[in-house]
């Protein structure tokens, strides 16, 4: 007789059910920086921090505190955060278009645009503290007024660094292809024209947020960094700089607190933006 063996099957643990439920893992996802956050704050508030970090309260004031110095100085932090905001976007827009440009460019001209792919993506390389001063020096002679000077600096530094982020990603949504769609354009005998309208365009769009992920939080840090160097003293960054000289550090962990909202609430428009693009018209 043919003995019969059945596979004893072992219940599955806490973890892989937890692993497998989407609406756990997708709850998880809010929770775990949450419940991080918050045990942040506990730490930060008890002075725990302060004795890990062997500081003192004066370095690293209490959130209390901040947020006391934060609503004393609003109206100053909101100018601030406006002029900075500002030279992100700005920035950040030019950049984007400039950099799709060269990417459309490269991926219809191949032998000639990959160069230009080389040039422009050895800007996100430089380091914004090298970039800053050198632009303060090129536009010393754009105008006459220092505020106008300073924003066009600020702004050219963030253009470069956002038109290396969205060229090089734009790129890629415009030549990797699937095989068979450019087959069925080739069954189609459909032009260079056509091809590049209803095909690459098209590709490319996920490929868009993908680089705008990176170049929105970077285009807000860029922009403030090169605050530090501007010669106009205005904007987030050279208000946290010039209120750490003047030992000032809860006023500066104050710009510090509003440079991450600045940082959180782009990067939520963008990600709204993001779904409702996509699933209307993509």
């Amino acid at each position: 007789m043919a003995q019969t063996t059945q596979k004893i099957k072992r219940p599955k643990t806490l973890y892989q059910r937890f692993k497998e439920n989407s609406k756990a893992q997708s709850a998880a996802t809010i929770v775990m920086p949450v419940l991080l956050g918050v045990v942040i704050v506990i730490l930060w508030q008890s002075q725990a921090l302060h004795h890990l970090l062997r500081t003192n309260t004066f370095t690293l004031p209490l959130l209390t505190r901040i947020g006391e110095i934060f609503g004393e100085n609003l109206d100053k932090i909101w100018d601030n955060s406006v002029a900075t905001m500002t030279v992100a976007f700005v920035g950040l827009l030019i950049g984007s278009l400039l950099g799709y440009g060269v990417a459309i460019f490269a991926a219809l001209c191949p032998r000639v645009g990959k160069g230009g792919l080389t040039v422009i993506g050895a800007f996100a390389s430089i380091p914004v503290v090298a970039l800053a001063p050198v632009m303060n020096n090129w536009t010393k002679d754009v105008s006459d007024v220092a505020s106008v000077r300073s924003m066009v600096a600020k702004i050219l530094v963030v253009m470069l660094i956002a038109a290396a982020n969205m060229c090089l990603n734009a790129y890629r949504g415009l030549t990797e292809l699937k095989p068979y769609a450019m087959d069925l354009m080739d069954t189609y005998a459909a032009k260079k024209r056509t091809v590049f309208v209803k095909l690459q365009l098209p590709n490319s769009v996920p490929y868009i947020f993908t680089a705008l992920k990176v170049s929105v939080p970077s285009s807000i840090i860029t922009a403030i960094v090169s605050e530090y160097f501007a010669e106009y003293i205005i904007g987030v960054g050279r208000q946290i700089r010039e209120n750490i000289v003047l030992a000032q550090y809860p006023t500066a962990w104050a710009y510090i607190a509003a440079a991450c909202l600045l940082g959180v609430a782009a990067y939520v428009v963008l990600m709204i933006a993001q779904s409702i693009l996509l699933r209307r018209y993509h």
